[in-house]
């Protein structure tokens, strides 16, 4: 029993219920907008894979990976928030972490490579120009692998999983260093591979092609005037670098820190609450990393433009369609009810106060067939028709063809009819 008991305490959130709420908020909000963002990017990706370039894949494979960080931890995280505690199980714990290790380190993989190849396609094209599409799928696909081999040591006894100091999540046990040389030793790879050397190739391979933009902009303003479309490249070349390593030292930086001072130090001394807010950082990356790419990338860019204005092309020329027909149902049954009032002009002055009381196309029948139903306790009204050759005659009712013309606007209260009686010729011939 006393296990049982230590376990279920283990489990228990350390931070206050107010923060674990808040928590839960932001991460909800996360997983909205990195759903949109990743779902846009890969949307994107889907329409124009046979134009994919090298580089944009690992941007696919980014989104993959931010993607599936969001879908398997935060179902399970944001319930676990608002409860106050970890709801689920162990094995739920471990799985937790793995996902997180997996594709966390995979992320932090393919910004990696990304880096590298946008560095030799400016700094060294002769070089950067021979990477194909095959080379940049096998990349790909060690990057996975690379991953997979941190996701996967904890689980056979090189290193631990277990609850965040929280208490609402799980990853690796920071705690287990001092106690474990085992465990020592995985985090000290996994800080030296997993955040060292990915942060300076990072960083070197964007002050390389910063250097290099800077470069080909004076030699391009010594020798020739300045061209537009030149400084525009030169221009998002820097916006895009120097977003990518404030994204990358922003999202990382925090929960390394924080996992070194528990690792190293005494983690008793570490605040929970450093914890919690380094591991909001690391999640992020998942909403960062799209939008950055979906501004400063010009492809991206304009093919989501072009969906867009399609998307907004159709429910224009479907609510037009939809107003078309609805219009067409008013003016016939208007035209209907005019034609009748010919042969009893009481329906016509009703009809019409049906039409300028009604707002929808239901309502209108309805008012219609109320006004039928009244007729006999309203005053009878005459239509006076006259021909263009004769004078006004006396009040009668006369058989005539008439050729109604009109305009209808929404709402239904606005209706126009002009009556032109068609001369005795053209009735006959009609008739």
């Amino acid at each position: 029993m006393s296990n049982s008991s230590d376990e279920t305490n283990i489990f228990l959130s350390t931070i206050s219920v107010e923060e674990d709420i808040f928590f839960g908020i932001i991460y909800s909000i996360y997983g909205i907008l990195s759903l949109l963002g990743n779902g846009i990017l890969l949307f994107i990706a889907l329409r124009k894979r046979h134009m994919l370039k090298p580089a944009e894949y690992f941007i696919v494979n980014l989104a993959i990976s931010d993607l599936s960080m969001i879908i398997t931890l935060l179902p399970l995280a944001i319930p676990s928030l608002f409860a106050h505690r970890w709801l689920f199980s162990q094995r739920w714990c471990n799985f937790y972490a793995f996902c997180g290790v997996l594709f966390g380190v995979c992320s932090l993989t393919n910004l990696t490579m990304l880096s590298i190849i946008c560095c030799m396609k400016v700094c060294y094209p002769l070089y950067g120009n021979r990477i194909t599409s095959e080379f940049a799928c096998l990349l790909m696909t060690s990057a996975w692998a690379y991953a997979s081999i941190f996701a996967i040591s904890p689980l056979v006894e090189w290193g631990h999983y277990g609850p965040e100091p929280y208490g609402t999540a799980c990853c690796i046990d920071w705690k287990a260093p001092n106690s474990d040389f085992q465990a020592m030793s995985y985090i000290i790879v996994l800080f030296v591979f997993c955040y060292i050397v990915p942060c300076g190739i990072i960083m070197t391979s964007y002050t390389l092609i910063l250097l290099t933009v800077n470069g080909s902009r004076r030699a391009v303003q010594r020798h020739m005037s300045p061209q537009r479309n030149l400084n525009n490249a030169h221009k998002l070349i820097v916006k895009l670098s120097v977003s990518v390593c404030i994204g990358f030292s922003a999202a990382w930086t925090p929960y390394a820190v924080t996992a070194t001072w528990a690792a190293f130090g005494n983690a008793d001394k570490v605040p929970p609450l450093a914890f919690a807010l380094s591991a909001l950082f690391v999640k992020s990356s998942t909403l960062y990393n799209p939008f950055v790419h979906l501004v400063f990338k010009p492809n991206f860019r304009n093919f989501l433009r072009k969906d867009w204005a399609h998307l907004l092309s159709l429910c224009r020329k479907q609510c037009g369609q939809w107003n078309n027909e609805v219009g067409l149902t008013l003016q016939t049954a208007c035209d209907q009810i005019t034609l009748n009032s010919f042969r009893d002009p009481n329906r016509l002055a009703h009809g019409h106060d049906a039409c300028n009381t009604c707002k929808d196309t239901f309502e209108y029948f309805s008012n219609n067939i109320k006004s039928q139903d009244s007729e006999g306790l309203t005053s009878k009204a005459d239509l006076l028709i006259a021909s263009d050759d004769s004078q006004v005659h006396r009040t009668t009712k006369v058989p005539t063809l008439v050729m109604l013309t009109g305009s209808i606007a929404s709402p239904i209260n606005n209706i126009e009819v002009s009556i032109n009686v068609l001369p005795n010729k053209q009735t006959n011939d009609l008739t």
